[in-house]
């Protein structure tokens, strides 16, 4: 049932896809994820490129399946990432934060599928005239590095302005909102947040229970000023960035607040002064399973969805 053209492009059993998350999307994750019969995703980030091969070279080890490396093009060690790509025979490339255009003939010549992450239907049109496989549209309720777009808003959009399949990303951590994307005309769909409480994903356990904690209205977004805005769960350190906000502060205030915020609350487990990175659906999230027990019961609930809907229509 769920057999969609991006299973076929990539040769997944499952349509969803693991986000590549900075600090904590490493090769146990992906591994985890791509074993389950979806997409794990490696994150690069601003990680040294070594860190990454070793983390592309441990995924191999630990999975036949096909598994993907986030690149965040912003990053300054993108030109050397998006070679390793290459060198380590990545199946699967996804971007975010800029445009990937000057390395897609090169990872077209080693076969590599590329999935830019997109937060508008402009951009979109954009990644596929450049010759994008697919792209990721990201909506505003996702955790990390936001736009302004709902999910809700932004998939048909973006599904009625380009031929290639679309990933829906952002609001969905159970069955109830994979059949929603489905509807919405998605041909799959990324997972963040869940996925930050699989027993394989090496966050800190803290970041965890924060997030089991979490309750509907627990996320907040901070530091729009900068024109990067993030969404985090509320804490010590998301209120003084609002302080920063109501002061007007100038831009080199909330670099300083923020640096190394993330890797604190990720390896040190610091969730008071650390960005804890989640998207609106962390109040739905009350367990903690393996990366397999995840893909399957959303699934399923994703099917009994149809099923009820199908005996009310």
């Amino acid at each position: 049932m769920f057999q969609t053209k991006i299973c076929e492009i990539i040769g997944i059993k499952y349509p969803i896809f693991q986000g590549g998350m900075a600090w904590i999307a490493d090769s146990s994750l992906a591994a985890a994820v791509s074993n389950a019969g979806g997409l794990g995703i490696i994150a690069a980030a601003n990680a040294p490129v070594e860190y990454v091969r070793d983390e592309i070279r441990k995924t191999k080890e630990m999975t036949d399946k096909p598994f993907g490396v986030n690149i965040m093009l912003l990053s300054s060690n993108a030109d050397e990432v998006a070679k390793l790509v290459c060198e380590e025979g990545v199946k699967v490339v996804t971007t975010g934060a800029g445009n990937p255009g000057k390395y897609i003939n090169m990872w077209k010549e080693h076969g590599i599928i590329v999935i830019p992450v997109v937060p508008s239907v402009a951009l979109a049109i954009r990644m596929e005239r450049t010759g994008a496989d697919a792209v990721i549209a990201e909506g505003c309720e996702s955790g990390g590095h936001v736009g302004e777009l709902t999910t809700m808003a932004l998939v048909p959009q973006v599904v009625d302005a380009v031929n290639i399949p679309v990933i829906a990303a952002g609001g969905v951590g159970d069955g109830r909102g994979l059949a929603a994307v489905f509807m919405l005309g998605a041909e799959g769909v990324q997972v963040g947040t869940r996925f930050l409480v699989a027993k394989e994903c090496t966050v800190h356990q803290n970041y965890k229970q924060k997030i089991l904690d979490a309750k509907d209205i627990d996320t907040i977004v901070s530091g729009r000023p900068t024109g990067h805005p993030v969404r985090v769960l509320k804490n010590k350190l998301a209120r003084q960035f609002q302080l920063l906000e109501k002061e007007n502060a100038p831009l080199d205030r909330y670099e300083e607040l923020g640096r190394g915020a993330l890797p604190r609350a990720v390896k040190e487990g610091n969730v008071d002064m650390g960005s804890v990175m989640a998207g609106q659906i962390a109040g739905l999230i009350t367990k903690e399973q393996t990366a397999k027990e995840i893909v399957e019961e959303m699934f399923a609930e994703a099917e009994e969805n149809f099923r009820q809907v199908a005996a009310r229509v």
